[in-house]
Formats: C-alpha cells, sequence, structure tokens
C-alpha cells in the first residue's frame, strides 16, 4: 500500500513537472506534438491498422486456431507456448511492435494460452518491422544497404534466443489453458486442425459484417490509443531536450559509456532511443569519427528495445488482460543487449560475406516510399514466407517426433 502510495505521489510530481515545462516551451511542445501525430499518421497507422484488423477477422474465422494445430508440434517443445504463438510470431515480426501484444491479449481472452504462456508469448514476438529495419534505418539512416542483413539477422535472431531463454520463465506454471485438452494437442494433424477451425466459428457466432465492425472499431480505439501515447513521448523528449535535462543526462551518459568498451558520442543516440526509437535509431548513424559497427550496435539495442513509447503501448495493451508488465521488460532488456553484442562479435564475417541488399522500395503516390501504404504489401509477404517457414518446420519436427516414438 506505501510503494502504491509512494508511485501515486511521484505520478503526479513528474505531471506537474511536464505541464510545467510545456507552458514554459510552448513552441517546442506544439512542434513535437505535430511531429509525432505525423509519425502515427503517415508511418504507424498505415503499417499497424490493417493488421490488427486482419488478425481479428482470421481469429472470428477461426484461421488462427487451424494454423496453432499445425504449429503445435514446433512452438510447443521449442517455446513452451501453443502452435497460436506462431500466428502471433509471424505477424509480430512483419508488422513490428505493438501487433504481438494485442495478438496475445486476444489468445488470453479466447483462452487458447495461459497466463505465463501469454507473457512469454510477448516477451519475445515484439520486434521492429522489416520494412522500418531495412528501408528507413539501413538505407534511409544508415545509407548502407548492406547493413540491413546483419542488422535484420541480430534483431529477429535476438528475438528467438529470448524465446529459448523465456521458456524457462516460471516452468513450474506449464499447465494448459484449456483443461480440456486431450494428448492430440500436440500432433501436426490436418483433420484435428480443421476441427479445431470450425469449433471455433461455430463459437464465435457472429456474421461477416459483424465481425468486420467490430474488428475496424477496435482497431480504430487501439490505434487511437497508440497515437495519443507517440504523441506524448515525443513531446515529453522535446520539453526535456529544451530545458536542457537531456543534456545533463548525455553528459553523464557519456562518462560511463568508456567504461562499457563503447565511444560516449553514442551516449546521445542511445538516451534518445530509450524514449522513442525512431529518434534514436536516427541518430545513432550520425555521430561522426567512431567506426560504423559501434553506430550500427547502438542502431541494434534501440530497435531491440523499442522505446518507452513501444513500451507504454504493450502495456496499455496488456493491460486489458491478466498478462504483466515485467516479464516484458526484462525481455525487452536482454533483447537489445543481446542483439547489440551478437551484431558487434559477428560483424566481420556478417558484413565481409553479406552481399548489398537490393532494396526497391514500392511507389506510391508517384514517390517511392520506404513506408506507409507503400509497405503493407511487403510486411504481408514477410508474413506469409515466414508463416510457410514455421509450417514447414512444424511439419518437420512431427516427423522427427513419430520416428522417435516409433524406434
Amino acid at each position: 500500500m506505501k510503494f502504491q502510495r509512494l508511485t501515486a505521489v511521484l505520478l503526479l510530481v513528474a505531471a506537474l513537472m511536464l505541464a510545467v515545462l510545456m507552458a514554459c516551451y510552448p513552441e517546442a511542445s506544439w512542434q513535437a506534438g505535430v511531429r509525432g501525430l505525423a509519425i502515427w499518421w503517415d508511418v504507424l497507422f498505415p503499417s499497424l491498422f490493417p493488421f490488427f484488423v486482419i488478425s481479428e477477422v482470421l481469429l472470428g474465422f477461426g484461421i488462427v486456431h487451424f494454423l496453432g494445430k499445425l504449429l503445435d508440434p514446433l512452438m510447443k517443445p521449442l517455446f513452451r507456448i501453443p502452435g497460436s504463438g506462431g500466428f502471433v510470431l509471424a505477424m509480430g515480426f512483419a508488422s513490428g511492435y505493438p501487433v504481438s501484444a494485442k495478438l496475445a491479449t486476444k489468445l488470453r481472452e479466447q483462452r487458447l494460452v495461459s497466463r505465463v504462456e501469454g507473457e512469454r508469448l510477448v516477451s519475445f514476438t515484439t520486434s521492429s518491422d522489416p520494412i522500418f529495419l531495412i528501408g528507413a534505418v539501413s538505407v534511409g539512416f544508415f545509407g548502407n544497404p548492406k547493413l540491413a542483413g546483419a542488422l535484420a539477422l541480430t534483431h529477429y535472431g535476438g528475438a528467438l534466443l529470448i524465446g529459448l531463454v523465456m521458456r524457462f520463465y516460471r516452468p513450474d506454471r506449464n499447465l494448459p489453458a484449456d483443461p480440456g485438452e486431450g494428448d492430440e494437442s500436440g500432433r501436426f494433424s490436418l483433420k484435428l486442425a480443421l476441427k479445431a477451425m470450425h469449433e471455433a466459428r461455430v463459437q464465435d457466432g457472429r456474421s461477416l459484417g459483424e465481425l468486420l465492425r467490430q474488428a475496424v472499431a477496435s482497431s480504430l480505439q487501439l490505434m487511437t490509443v497508440v497515437g495519443g501515447l507517440v504523441v506524448f513521448f515525443s513531446v515529453i523528449l522535446e520539453v526535456l531536450t529544451a530545458s536542457g535535462f537531456m543534456g545533463f543526462l548525455y553528459t553523464g551518459f557519456q562518462q560511463l559509456l568508456p567504461l562499457l568498451g563503447l565511444p560516449s558520442q553514442l551516449a546521445e543516440p542511445l538516451m534518445g532511443g530509450l524514449f522513442e526509437v525512431t529518434l534514436g535509431a536516427k541518430a545513432s548513424a550520425a555521430p561522426e569519427g567512431i567506426p560504423l559497427q559501434f553506430k550500427a550496435a547502438a542502431a541494434a539495442f534501440i530497435l531491440s528495445w523499442g522505446g518507452l513509447s513501444v513500451h507504454a503501448q504493450v502495456a496499455s495493451i496488456l493491460n486489458g488482460a491478466d498478462l504483466r508488465y515485467f516479464p516484458f521488460l526484462i525481455a525487452r532488456f536482454l533483447h537489445a543487449v543481446i542483439s547489440a553484442g551478437l551484431l558487434l562479435l559477428l560483424w566481420n564475417p556478417l558484413m565481409g560475406a553479406a552481399p548489398a541488399w537490393a532494396i526497391h522500395p514500392p511507389e506510391f503516390g508517384g514517390q517511392e516510399v520506404l513506408y506507409g501504404w507503400g509497405a503493407v504489401p511487403g510486411a504481408s509477404r514477410f508474413f506469409l514466407v515466414t508463416l510457410a517457414i514455421l509450417l514447414i518446420l512444424s511439419f518437420l519436427a512431427e516427423i522427427i517426433r513419430r520416428q522417435r516414438h516409433r524406434k
């Protein structure tokens, strides 16, 4: 009780300080708010809204239940989550944060995952989307298409490593979300998958029109929350910078980085990335006079951490279910450290052998864009390819399981 009261007092003091800073720097606050709103409308809305709607429709039609049964042989032994988590993995990797948190809460509401399984799932499926990682960061910010392969491998590879680590999170709570699950739940069976899809569709019972209406309404509501948080943290970062507080943090961080063997010039990008991933990733490419590998490692750290803006979005989504935020926080920090460490460790073999990726941005309105509505087809293809790979691996896992059973 005392801790809750202290937290409430600290939040109140912080809110009053921010209000005073916004009153002292009204022009900076206005510009930051407009910039955050532009990011939401031009980048986040087109890249997230279609996937929110599609995922809810697929859940209502039982497609996720169908895929979940087929992915059980892979996801259960590897990550200790049901096969439906494979759909969240593919969708989260393709569309970026915070789509996986939204899907995990939906699975939890439908009792497709337990509380612990949902927390594991959110912890390692929350990632940057490939269009932003390749197009905006590698090509746009760094101007180096060859960097895309190294960043993608360490970012998504680090996420999968976090998934393997999180399988040991609360192993004593590995109870099925649905007590009625039988021994057949871990088999790769098309018959069982079709049966699960039919039962889910019958249980849902909504017509196509009603399903679309509710999917659009709930997705718009969530996008409003995401947009508000993006604008909020954009204003916070701007007023803290204008007041000189961020400069104070930069100075302190500059003293710490050399102790970790990192250039002190990375203090500003890393601190900016602590709040907002886009600004931090862009700033990581700016410092001059330091090796590219350290700037790329800073970008990998920022992309995997996600920024407090993403953390607030995920926390607000998880608040709608009984999933806890703290495991996600720990996993984000571990993912950031692992991704940056992998990039530094594998820098020479990756950058020496990887070809420069040929990036052909889609045309939209006569202009080339690296994200926004023009990026939706590319993200959709990435989702389908990832899902196909997972299904193939699950089929192979089932073959191996059957051979062991025969022996």
